[in-house]
């Protein structure tokens, strides 16, 4: 059967009367009607789940091959330099070179573009967009537990559950080939996260609504879970992970972040200038300067919960500077705010630049006033907890920002650190994660039917993550060749 195109897939496999709509014109499948009608059970969901294997087989899934019109990768990402501080955009292709994998962390557009060539269920869910494992990891939650969950969803739009799903699977094969692991063992790290997402779903399919609402990986259930899939004691690896919760939960204390960050001009605390990646942005950068952001800031504080005002109206705006973060988001509007409650009483904020998601083009269109909002609302419907004070607001430029407090006892993956055992046991919670992420907004069920209960989905899955790293492969020697070229700006700084 000859295969069609991604947008004419997805929509012939959707569901309801807006099947026929080109996927960037479908509503987001999120309003229900509450008026009195026979609802659905899980069975008979998972049936119906089951049926679309008719139109889409779950062996269509697997494999990767490029088509003959797939654009250029290094056009897609000169496109996406559009709008970016054009003094930043080297460092971002800098640090996108120094691997494969980085590239990979980098190119979420490159693949959002092949994925919707893909076949798909047309089961929609709020998806991440941009779910490689590095997007993955611990935080605090705002009662001061540590959960682990996704904790970067810039990229957050309603989209075929698969697409995230492929985006992970692809991300531990790459991973592995990083920490130069045999080909064998990178195909099982995304073989077990696949099987790992499937089992989970279908827990969540047989779960109470509300219950998987209240479900999270708090930090027992992590330090079990990796006892179990490492195969080691359970009191070594919680050792381990209660050393590394007080570093972060240390990194992120006002002692240390106070003074690392923050000097004093005269009497007023001001955040150190570290250019390039640490600076003070001229006013036609970030007009608003004059009146300390003042537009901003109430628009930030009227998007936060009437209860949360409380203990931000507590602390005073005292200074902003530009500061590089992450791979894919260098280049963007992205600034830490100073704020002190009392001398010895600081609070960072960090303001990210909310741009259109990469999923835009190729799923639903964005359904809230504002790329932050977007953000603010995908974060809250993904994550189990988020932190007490995201919210979005517009700069006076009309750009759009989401915030959120820096460096909140935030734990990520140190892959040069791992073997396979901790591969295998990163890509599985990983996957558990993504999968409650998923069940909260989309159909558990449905979805559980459509995957099954043998390995057919797990195997395809696999087979697509192990061809897509051979194209991030290709694509990362010509993004360098462009590079040496002179094609495109790099610079690396430490």
């Amino acid at each position: 059967m000859a295969r069609k195109k991604g947008k004419e897939r997805s929509a012939e496999a959707a569901e309801g009367a807006d099947a026929r709509l080109p996927a960037a014109k479908r509503p987001a499948r999120r309003a229900a009607s509450h008026a009195v009608s026979r609802y659905l059970s899980a069975d008979e969901r998972r049936a119906e789940g089951k049926s679309i294997r008719e139109r889409v087989p779950r062996e269509s899934q697997a494999g990767w091959k490029p088509g003959e019109n797939r654009r250029d990768p290094v056009e897609i990402l000169v496109e996406s330099n559009e709008g970016r501080i054009p003094t930043l955009v080297p460092i971002r292709f800098g640090r996108m070179m120094q691997s494969p994998f980085a590239f990979y962390r980098g190119s979420a557009a490159i693949m959002a573009a092949d994925l919707a060539t893909t076949p798909s269920s047309g089961l929609i869910v709020q998806a991440c967009g941009d779910a490689h494992l590095m997007n993955f990891g611990g935080f605090a939650t705002p009662e001061r537990a540590i959960v682990f969950d996704i904790n970067d969803l810039d990229e957050t739009l309603p989209a075929p559950w698969e697409w995230d799903l492929k985006r992970l699977a692809a991300s531990l094969v790459i991973a592995g080939q990083h920490i130069q692991l045999p080909d064998s063992d990178c195909a099982r790290a995304a073989a077990d996260a696949a099987r790992e997402y499937r089992k989970r779903m279908a827990d969540y399919a047989a779960m109470r609504a509300l219950d998987v609402w209240y479900d999270r990986i708090d930090l027992e259930r992590f330090i079990a879970s990796r006892a179990q899939l490492e195969g080691g004691s359970e009191e070594d690896i919680r050792r381990q992970v209660e050393q590394r919760v007080e570093a972060a939960r240390a990194k992120s204390t006002p002692e240390i972040l106070f003074p690392k960050l923050v000097e004093h001009a005269g009497d007023l605390p001001r955040i150190k200038d570290d250019p390039p990646l640490i600076y003070h942005p001229s006013k036609e950068d970030a007009p608003g300067q004059e009146s300390a952001f003042a537009g901003a800031l109430a628009r930030y504080r009227a998007s936060l919960p009437e209860h949360v005002r409380v203990p931000f109206d507590r602390f005073h705006f005292r200074d902003l500077a530009v500061k590089v973060v992450g791979v894919g988001s260098v280049g963007t509007r992205c600034s830490i705010g100073l704020f002190m409650a009392g001398d010895d009483d600081p609070l960072f904020l960090q303001v990210k630049e909310a741009r259109p998601s990469v999923l835009e083009p190729y799923a639903a269109a964005r359904v809230h006033a504002t790329n932050g909002e977007r953000v603010v609302a995908g974060q809250r419907l993904m994550q189990s907890a988020s932190d007490l004070f995201l919210g979005w607001t517009t700069g006076e430029d009309g750009r759009h920002y989401y915030i959120r407090q820096l460096r909140d006892v935030k734990l990520s993956p140190v892959i040069e650190d791992i073997d396979i055992d901790r591969l295998r046991a990163l890509g599985r919670l990983c996957a558990w994660a993504l999968a409650r992420a998923h069940a909260r907004s989309g159909d558990a069920a449905r979805i559980a039917g459509y995957m099954g209960s043998g390995g057919t989905m797990d195997d395809a899955i696999c087979e697509f993550a192990v061809e897509y790293a051979d194209q991030n492969r290709r694509d990362y020697r010509a993004f360098i060749r462009a590079i040496r070229e002179g094609r495109v700006p790099a610079q690396q700084v430490d």
